[in-house]
């Protein structure tokens, strides 16, 4: 990994993330539409595999065969789904960053980032407090390859790492709080984890509100899921590919107007 000693929210760690595709939004990254749903891919696995269609019917779960136009495209062979807009957005964001090496939205900050970014330091110390780590600040960590990364809040010792949010959202509180469910950060924290090369991640949510019934930070470690990791790892090779080929398309002499 290529590590930046910078200040998140600083002009160098707009740079450095400038054209990159980070684990914030590998989430985004990933997004397709149109695609074939659990059952769907399996009668279709089963049926192109040579399986008669009423058993392959039989052993996805359907009474009767399901008939579709993805279905019968998937059959054929044929790609089926496609990525979402508000992926083909970033990625198109993604290139025109690569171009001019500077961040499309000029470094713009909303309030829930400035509150992260001016929070953090207190999150990070009473993870400390309450774990006993030591925290180092990292700033943005890239791959080697340059086309990857993550704003990663701190690294501990040499195997693991950390990330804190400070949601206001009552929904993600009571989320986190309430169904101990951490689910929303999971793709997040295995991406730090993939970029790092690290083998668990502390997720922490720190709001100051709560501190008065000493619950102001809750957190918990993830482990590192290599199988996550490697379907996770070939969707955003996939997206990246995509985001190649707008960059090539801007590159291209403008034709003149007929």
């Amino acid at each position: 990994m290529i590590l930046y000693p910078c200040d998140q929210g600083s002009l160098e760690w707009h740079r450095a993330r400038a054209g990159v595709i980070t684990a914030s939004m590998f989430s985004t990254a990933r997004k397709r539409v149109g695609e074939l749903d659990e059952r769907q891919s399996q009668y279709v696995a089963a049926v192109r595999a040579g399986t008669p269609e009423k058993a392959a019917a039989a052993a996805a779960g359907y009474k009767v065969l399901p008939k579709s136009a993805i279905i019968e495209k998937a059959l054929r062979g044929e790609p089926v789904g496609d990525y979402s807009e508000e992926a083909k957005n970033y990625a198109f964001r993604l290139a025109i960053e690569r171009i001019s090496g500077e961040p499309l939205d000029e470094g713009f900050e909303t309030f829930a980032m400035r509150r992260g970014k001016d929070l953090e330091p207190a999150a990070r110390a009473e993870h400390e407090v309450q774990s006993g780590l030591i925290v180092q600040r990292a700033g943005f960590v890239l791959s080697d390859c340059k086309k990857f990364g993550c704003s990663a809040d701190g690294l501990i010792s040499t195997d693991g790492g950390s990330e804190y949010k400070c949601f206001i959202n009552p929904e993600k509180l009571r989320t986190f709080h309430v169904d101990n469910d951490a689910s929303e950060v999971f793709e997040q924290a295995q991406g730090c984890m993939w970029i790092t090369g690290r083998h668990w991640w502390h997720i922490g949510l720190y709001c100051p509100a709560l501190e008065p019934v000493g619950k102001q930070l809750w957190w918990r470690r993830f482990e590192r899921d290599e199988a996550f990791i490697s379907e996770m790892r070939a969707d955003l090779v996939q997206f990246s590919q995509m985001v190649d080929r707008y960059e090539a398309g801007l590159r291209e002499p403008a034709k003149a107007a007929a």
